[in-house]
Protein backbone atom coordinates (compact mmCIF):
# COMPACT_ATOMS: atom_id res chain seq x y z
CA UNK A 1 0.00 0.00 0.00
CA UNK A 2 1.28 3.45 -0.91
CA UNK A 3 0.69 5.37 2.32
CA UNK A 4 1.78 8.74 0.90
CA UNK A 5 -0.73 8.43 -1.94
CA UNK A 6 -3.45 7.63 0.62
CA UNK A 7 -2.57 10.77 2.58
CA UNK A 8 -2.36 12.95 -0.53
CA UNK A 9 -5.80 11.82 -1.72
CA UNK A 10 -7.27 13.43 1.41
CA UNK A 11 -6.29 16.89 0.07
CA UNK A 12 -9.25 17.99 -2.02
CA UNK A 13 -10.64 20.81 -4.12
CA UNK A 14 -13.92 22.50 -3.24
CA UNK A 15 -15.64 20.61 -6.08
CA UNK A 16 -14.47 17.28 -4.62
CA UNK A 17 -15.52 18.36 -1.14
CA UNK A 18 -19.00 19.30 -2.31
CA UNK A 19 -19.37 15.80 -3.74
CA UNK A 20 -18.11 14.20 -0.50
CA UNK A 21 -20.38 16.44 1.58
CA UNK A 22 -23.39 15.40 -0.51
CA UNK A 23 -22.55 11.71 -0.06
CA UNK A 24 -22.14 12.17 3.70
CA UNK A 25 -25.38 14.17 3.92
CA UNK A 26 -27.25 11.43 2.03
CA UNK A 27 -25.87 8.85 4.49
CA UNK A 28 -26.83 11.16 7.40
CA UNK A 29 -23.23 11.18 8.63
CA UNK A 30 -22.50 14.37 10.61
CA UNK A 31 -19.79 16.60 9.20
CA UNK A 32 -17.50 18.75 11.33
CA UNK A 33 -15.56 21.71 9.94
CA UNK A 34 -12.66 23.63 11.43
CA UNK A 35 -9.99 25.82 9.92
CA UNK A 36 -6.70 27.55 10.56
CA UNK A 37 -3.19 28.20 9.34
CA UNK A 38 -1.59 25.21 11.12
CA UNK A 39 1.85 26.67 10.46
CA UNK A 40 3.82 24.67 13.02
CA UNK A 41 1.92 21.61 14.17
CA UNK A 42 1.95 21.37 17.97
CA UNK A 43 0.18 19.78 20.92
CA UNK A 44 -2.54 22.43 20.91
CA UNK A 45 -3.42 21.70 17.29
CA UNK A 46 -3.55 17.96 17.89
CA UNK A 47 -5.74 18.47 20.95
CA UNK A 48 -8.23 20.73 19.17
CA UNK A 49 -8.35 18.68 15.96
CA UNK A 50 -8.89 15.39 17.77
CA UNK A 51 -11.61 17.02 19.89
CA UNK A 52 -13.23 18.45 16.75
CA UNK A 53 -13.27 14.99 15.15
CA UNK A 54 -15.20 13.63 18.12
CA UNK A 55 -18.18 15.89 17.31
CA UNK A 56 -19.17 14.03 14.14
CA UNK A 57 -18.43 11.26 11.67
CA UNK A 58 -16.26 13.27 9.23
CA UNK A 59 -13.78 16.09 9.88
CA UNK A 60 -13.04 18.64 7.16
CA UNK A 61 -10.11 20.98 7.80
CA UNK A 62 -9.87 24.26 5.88
CA UNK A 63 -6.31 25.56 5.64
CA UNK A 64 -5.28 29.11 4.80
CA UNK A 65 -3.08 29.12 1.70
CA UNK A 66 0.37 30.70 1.75
CA UNK A 67 -1.13 33.65 -0.13
CA UNK A 68 -3.84 34.08 2.51
CA UNK A 69 -1.41 33.84 5.43
CA UNK A 70 0.93 36.45 3.93
CA UNK A 71 -1.98 38.89 3.90
CA UNK A 72 -3.25 38.25 7.44
CA UNK A 73 -0.12 37.39 9.46
CA UNK A 74 3.12 39.19 10.19
CA UNK A 75 6.19 39.11 7.94
CA UNK A 76 7.99 35.79 7.71
CA UNK A 77 4.82 33.69 7.74
CA UNK A 78 3.99 31.07 6.87
CA UNK A 79 6.96 29.18 8.22
CA UNK A 80 5.96 26.01 6.36
CA UNK A 81 4.58 26.00 2.82
CA UNK A 82 0.96 25.09 2.15
CA UNK A 83 1.75 21.66 0.70
CA UNK A 84 3.67 20.68 3.86
CA UNK A 85 0.91 22.00 6.13
CA UNK A 86 -1.90 20.21 4.28
CA UNK A 87 0.10 16.98 4.05
CA UNK A 88 0.73 16.92 7.81
CA UNK A 89 -2.97 17.49 8.51
CA UNK A 90 -4.06 14.86 6.00
CA UNK A 91 -1.75 12.33 7.70
CA UNK A 92 -3.91 12.35 10.85
CA UNK A 93 -6.27 9.38 10.90
CA UNK A 94 -9.09 11.50 12.39
CA UNK A 95 -8.96 14.04 9.53
CA UNK A 96 -11.11 12.96 6.59
CA UNK A 97 -10.23 15.70 4.16
CA UNK A 98 -8.25 18.93 3.90
CA UNK A 99 -8.74 21.92 1.62
CA UNK A 100 -6.72 25.07 1.00
CA UNK A 101 -8.47 28.41 0.68
CA UNK A 102 -7.08 31.76 -0.51
CA UNK A 103 -9.58 34.03 1.20
CA UNK A 104 -8.89 35.66 4.57
CA UNK A 105 -11.72 33.65 6.17
CA UNK A 106 -13.45 30.33 5.40
CA UNK A 107 -16.83 32.05 5.00
CA UNK A 108 -17.35 30.78 1.44
CA UNK A 109 -16.31 27.22 2.35
CA UNK A 110 -18.69 27.16 5.31
CA UNK A 111 -21.52 28.56 3.19
CA UNK A 112 -21.00 25.94 0.46
CA UNK A 113 -20.33 22.93 2.71
CA UNK A 114 -22.73 23.87 5.55
CA UNK A 115 -21.24 21.57 8.19
CA UNK A 116 -23.34 20.08 10.95
CA UNK A 117 -20.77 21.24 13.51
CA UNK A 118 -18.42 24.22 13.25
CA UNK A 119 -15.43 24.13 15.62
CA UNK A 120 -12.92 26.79 16.68
CA UNK A 121 -10.46 27.22 19.51
CA UNK A 122 -11.02 29.00 22.81
CA UNK A 123 -9.47 32.22 21.55
CA UNK A 124 -12.80 32.79 19.75
CA UNK A 125 -16.29 33.52 21.02
CA UNK A 126 -19.51 32.54 19.29
CA UNK A 127 -19.95 36.06 17.90
CA UNK A 128 -16.43 36.15 16.40
CA UNK A 129 -16.53 32.77 14.67
CA UNK A 130 -16.93 33.19 10.93
CA UNK A 131 -19.91 31.19 9.70
CA UNK A 132 -21.38 30.54 13.15
CA UNK A 133 -24.64 32.39 12.43
CA UNK A 134 -25.18 30.48 9.19
CA UNK A 135 -24.45 27.07 10.74
CA UNK A 136 -26.74 27.76 13.69
CA UNK A 137 -29.50 29.06 11.39
CA UNK A 138 -29.22 25.84 9.38
CA UNK A 139 -29.79 23.71 12.50
CA UNK A 140 -26.11 22.96 13.14
CA UNK A 141 -24.08 23.73 16.21
CA UNK A 142 -20.88 25.55 17.09
CA UNK A 143 -18.29 24.14 19.49
CA UNK A 144 -15.46 26.09 21.11
CA UNK A 145 -12.53 24.01 22.33
CA UNK A 146 -10.44 25.38 25.22
CA UNK A 147 -6.86 26.13 24.26
CA UNK A 148 -3.89 24.42 25.88
CA UNK A 149 -1.93 27.24 27.49
CA UNK A 150 1.50 27.97 26.02
CA UNK A 151 0.95 26.09 22.77
CA UNK A 152 0.69 28.32 19.72
CA UNK A 153 2.93 28.99 16.74
CA UNK A 154 3.57 32.48 18.11
CA UNK A 155 4.59 31.07 21.52
CA UNK A 156 6.91 28.54 19.86
CA UNK A 157 8.51 31.29 17.77
CA UNK A 158 9.05 33.41 20.90
CA UNK A 159 10.74 30.50 22.74
CA UNK A 160 13.05 29.89 19.77
CA UNK A 161 14.03 33.57 19.62
CA UNK A 162 14.79 33.57 23.38
CA UNK A 163 17.13 30.60 23.17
Amino acid sequence: MNHLAFVEQKINSLQDLVHLRNVWRFKEEPVVFTNGCFDLMHKGHIHSLSQAASFGKHLIVGVNSDYSIRRIKKAGRPIQDEHSRTLVLAAFSFVDTVMLFDEDTPQHLIHVLMPDVLVKGGDYSIDTIVGAKEVLANGGRVEIIPLIKGYSTTAIEARIKQS
